[in-house]
């Protein structure tokens, strides 16, 4: 049986579609709780895909942040093996990390609530992206941005951050927005939150008045892309010639 390693850094941001969508293609999954002291390991030895979600901390800071570099060490080791992985929001940044890019304080300030991101043309050709409409509004809840790695390919943009969705190589992808949501997952986000959530445009109100017909939206696309992650993760086979050890 396929496995997916989770790594869930705090307790509202669960993996939802995605944790769903494995384990409807019979993938046994490893959650690894960081915020209840789960350790994380440093290579995906034995693993067949990896997923990496969001939490309020720094990617670059180790302050309350205790499997910080075991965390990029394992997408590291992830992007060597050509394992399926991916991250998101927190995750996505970490993957930028590991792919020798940058982190860093957004400019413009958080991005918080349900906004359009826009497909690149890189989307038309990608193994999860492809198909999706020319726009996607989607959850915001960021206030960190990052540089694409040398290597990757954009996928999503907007107005706010240029670097909104991105793959590296042909196994790895980060997205800086939740796809994952759905109506009770927002709900957990805005009562996690709540501070947070006042800022957006309209405040926790308009997030909330948004949710509805923003998830049923987005759930048809949702849903087919998690569902072709969930396949790679399922189908997949380790190619002999690479070690992931070396």
């Amino acid at each position: 049986m396929a496995n997916a390693l989770i790594v869930q850094h705090i307790g509202p941001e669960g993996a939802f579609a995605i944790g769903d969508a494995l384990r409807d293609a019979g993938v046994e999954l490893d959650t690894r709780r960081v915020y209840a002291g789960d350790a994380v390991p440093t290579d995906v030895a034995g693993l067949d895909g990896l997923v990496v979600m969001g939490g309020p901390m720094s990617a670059i800071s180790d302050a309350s942040f205790a499997t910080r570099r075991s965390e990029l060490a394992l997408l590291r080791d992830a992007l060597h093996a050509g394992i399926p992985t991916l991250g998101v929001c927190l995750g996505a940044q970490l993957l930028a990390l590991a792919g020798g890019s940058s982190v860093f304080p957004g400019a413009k300030g958080s991005e918080i609530g349900w906004a359009p991101v826009t497909a690149t043309d890189a989307c038309k050709g990608d193994e999860l992206f492809a198909e999706c409409p020319a726009e996607l509004v989607v959850l915001h809840w960021h206030g960190d941005t990052f540089e694409l790695p040398i290597d990757a390919q954009r996928l999503f943009m907007n107005e706010t951050y240029p670097n909104q969705g991105f793959r590296i190589g042909e196994r790895a992808w980060g997205v800086q927005f939740h796809l994952e949501v759905d109506e009770d997952a927002v709900d957990s986000f805005l009562v996690a939150f709540a501070l947070d959530a006042e800022t957006a445009p309209g405040g926790k109100s308009a997030i909330k008045e948004a949710t509805a017909r923003s998830i049923a939206l987005l759930a048809p696309h949702r849903d087919v892309v998690v569902r072709r992650f969930a396949r790679l993760v399922s189908t997949r086979v380790k190619n002999p010639s690479v070690s992931e050890h070396e």
